[in-house]
């Protein structure tokens, strides 16, 4: 059994993948990324609007618990005085 030596030029040209892209899968790749990215820019716009949708939802909710407890608190005081 002989060993050969192998050089590091020898060893990469047999296990490199020659990778050449033409200039349709670039222009194909490009355009895949592209789609990707507006659709992460969709997604942010959608995640904004949803928090704003939560602020003004929240805002409301406080206004709403503010009435009932101003109304419990005139009714709890009309009650006392009747008493």
């Amino acid at each position: 059994m002989s060993v050969e030596p192998v050089t590091t030029r020898d060893h990469e040209a047999r296990t490199r993948v020659h990778l050449q892209l033409t200039k349709t899968e670039i222009e194909e790749i490009s355009e895949m990324l592209l789609y990707e990215e507006l659709s992460r820019a969709r997604i942010r716009d959608l995640e904004e609007g949803v928090r704003a949708q939560r602020a003004r939802g929240s805002a409301r909710a406080v206004r709403r618990w503010s009435r009932v407890a101003r109304w419990a608190a005139q009714r709890a005081e009309r009650y006392q005085n009747q008493s």
